[in-house]
């Protein structure tokens, strides 16, 4: 991992970063309260993250049993101790600090990556249908329509989330199915639906670099996030896709990244017939399923620097931080919305979506 003095600010985040920007999208507390109490959020949050803890067991267990009990027990001691004292392992608690402390007690039990298998598994099943989606996609004349499909595909793809408890549980009994996922999302208006202005700008402008911090393996980089960026590739964009630096549940890394896309391009580079030459994979030099844009690697900000469009995508980039991170570019947070807690704070419901696309005029 990149240790914290090599990591520097996003470069695009609106200035000063001090007063602008806070990563953490949900206020667990306000400055008024009690800092020895916990907050009815700050309990509610960390009860989602108990929940979570059998599922992460289950996949650690077939590591090593014995020390995955040590993880359930220890993570969930913490969390125990943070309802007690919101001031206790660093805090207060806020969606960062659950997903480090969860990283920390991994990682120093020596798990490096508990859903290694079922990301290679997901890969390997997904990469077989990536031309079928390209075609489907391509088949597609009206521009506006194709877009539209190409978000839907975003969307159905960010399904694959094993963070979520409950789709953790969906997917271990059936798997999923990408083009039914594409068919029943949530109906449009979404909790934020920014689509038909992002299709009208889609219309008439060409975005030179974007920047796309991406989320989860399996179907949502491969069926959902590189048609859409193939897409961008078609039109003349250069394309930087921003993938984590180390394991963290079953995102994607930049070391598996370049794996999948040298498994998915043909023997003259190309992607489905789509030059490469302008797609860029960068380690963001981040390790959590959620990012604080206020660190990121140099390698990412030096390739993001010349970037007009921005966009992060899944729920732990796009919604649970930084939807209302302001940049000095376009932007635009994808993603749906998977915990319950997350539908009441946005007031929509549990599996909408979220699209919410900010212009910013030059």
């Amino acid at each position: 991992m990149e240790s914290a003095s090599e990591l520097v600010a996003f470069p695009l985040l609106t200035t000063p970063i001090e007063s602008n920007y806070r990563a953490c999208t949900i206020p667990y507390r306000f400055p008024s309260e009690n800092p020895r109490k916990p907050t009815p959020t700050e309990i509610a949050w960390i009860d989602l993250f108990l929940n979570s803890i059998p599922s992460f067991k289950k996949r650690a267990e077939s590591d090593a049993p014995a020390k995955a009990e040590l993880f359930a027990h220890r993570y969930s001691e913490m969390l125990e101790d943070l309802k007690k004292d919101p001031e206790s392992h660093g805090g207060p608690p806020d969606c960062i600090l659950l997903c480090r402390l969860r990283e920390i007690v991994l990682r120093e039990l020596g798990f490096r990556d508990i859903f290694k298998k079922v990301k290679d598994e997901e890969n390997a099943k997904t990469i077989t249908l990536f031309d079928n989606v390209v075609d489907l996609n391509d088949a597609i004349e009206d521009e506006g329509k194709r877009v539209e499909n190409l978000v839907r595909g975003i969307f159905a793809g960010n399904i694959f989330d094993l963070g979520s408890a409950q789709l953790a549980e969906v997917f271990s009994k059936d798997g999923m199915s990408f083009l039914a996922s594409c068919q029943n999302l949530a109906p449009r208006p979404w909790v934020i639906d920014d689509l038909d202005a992002f299709k009208l700008k889609w219309s008439k402008k060409s975005w030179k670099k974007a920047v796309i911090f991406v989320d989860n393996s399996g179907a949502d980089i491969i069926l959902g996030i590189l048609p859409f960026a193939r897409e961008l590739l078609r039109r003349g964009t250069q394309v930087v896709l921003a993938a984590n630096d180390m394991p963290s549940i079953n995102d994607v890394t930049y070391h598996e990244l370049i794996e999948i896309i040298a498994k998915l391009k043909d023997n003259h580079g190309k992607l489905k017939g789509v030059d490469t030459t302008n797609l860029f994979i960068a380690n963001s030099g981040n390790d959590l399923p959620v990012i604080d844009l206020a660190s990121v690697s140099q390698e990412l900000a030096y390739l993001a620097s010349d970037a007009d469009l921005v966009i992060l995508e899944g729920m732990g980039r796009g919604i649970e931080t930084n939807l209302y991170a302001q940049f000095k570019c376009d932007s635009l947070k994808i993603g749906m919305v998977k915990h319950p807690e997350v539908a009441q704070f946005l007031g929509g419901r549990l599996y909408d979506c979220v699209f919410k696309y900010n212009e910013v005029l030059s």
